[in-house]
């Protein structure tokens, strides 16, 4: 019975040494090993055996990526400005032992940390620039918060600004500023339209009126150049005329009376107004001045060719009764 019994102790006592010496550590933790009270070691995840009764589990530090809420709080900007801000922090246990030893309840110590330095970044800064520059505060306040926390063997890895709010009445008078803002820049694009609308019509009048010139000069130069051609050509007919009634050739008179009478005609019947003008005219003298004009023709395109020469004209009686 007494052999029985202590049997039976030494086994539960071998439970209990096995229990104690044996250690599995999860996926994700570190677990710390003291001895006597002092940290000696930590162990990560997996099987492992400590000396029982003198060495025990000191903390089982989480190693994974933690994220925490940061509530939302008051902050006073450079221009007084009081807002309302909260944000998200993300954070990672890299030494457990640190972790573990070096800060007592490190959500809490993060935390708190991290609102401290919000109110510090945002109060040196304007709330234009505070609600402009979301990412310059998030790379800030992450700089200074990951640096205040290596030595507790942490590395926060984000912080980020979710919310900034204004008083009512700020924001009220931001949106009037806004729309101001934007009327003004209205009004600007338009005035800059009519302005360049000005300039576009002026840049037309002024290529319209430069090339109504040119083209008034070109006519002008081809009107000259027509009369000067003209001129050359009666020039011409006038020289050969003289040449002809130097040689004794009346027809060449019977050619200009019969031209200026025909124009003279032509201007009588082609007058605006409705005049009636009788005149006693000779249709045989007409005709008569006409055939003179075939004749000098004809004598000139004989003298030409080398035909023989031409037979005197009969002078029409152009005499009015």
């Amino acid at each position: 019975m007494t052999g029985s019994l202590f049997f039976l102790v030494l086994v539960l006592l071998g439970v209990v040494v096995v229990f104690k010496a044996v250690v599995v550590v999860p996926q994700g933790w570190n677990y710390t090993v003291e001895r006597f009270g002092k940290f000696m070691v930590s162990l990560t995840p997996g099987l492992h055996l400590i000396t029982p009764f003198i060495e025990n589990i000191g903390r089982k530090m989480n190693m994974m990526e933690v994220v925490l809420d940061v509530p939302s709080q008051q902050a006073i900007t450079k221009d007084n400005a009081v807002v309302t801000v909260d944000g998200v922090l993300f954070f990672q246990v890299l030494d457990a032992a640190k972790a573990a030893y070096e800060v007592s309840n490190i959500n809490i110590a993060v935390l708190n940390l991290t609102m401290t330095n919000i109110r510090t970044v945002m109060g040196s800064m304007d709330l234009d620039e505070l609600l402009s520059q979301r990412d310059a505060i998030n790379a800030r306040l992450l700089r200074v918060v990951d640096e205040a926390t290596s030595p507790w063997g942490l590395k926060v890895t984000r912080i980020e600004i979710k919310d900034i709010s204004p008083p009512k009445d700020l924001v009220d008078a931001m949106a009037r500023q806004m729309k101001a803002e934007r009327e003004k820049r209205a009004q600007v694009l338009e005035a800059e339209g009519a302005k360049q609308a000005a300039i576009l019509r002026a840049e037309g009048q002024k290529q319209g009126q430069i090339l109504e010139a040119e083209g008034t000069r070109e006519a002008a130069f081809r009107e000259a150049e027509a009369r000067e051609r003209l001129a050359e050509a009666e020039a011409k007919a006038t020289a050969m005329v003289s040449e002809a009634i130097a040689k004794g050739d009346v027809q060449a008179i019977n050619y200009f009376v019969a031209q200026k009478y025909v124009e003279a005609l032509k201007e009588i019947a082609s007058a605006p107004n409705g005049k009636l003008v009788l005149m006693p005219l000779e249709a045989s003298g007409v005709i008569g001045a006409i055939g003179g004009i075939a004749d000098l023709a004809r004598e000139a395109f004989g003298k030409s060719g080398g035909a023989a020469p031409a037979r005197a004209a009969r002078v029409p009686d152009t005499r009015v009764p």
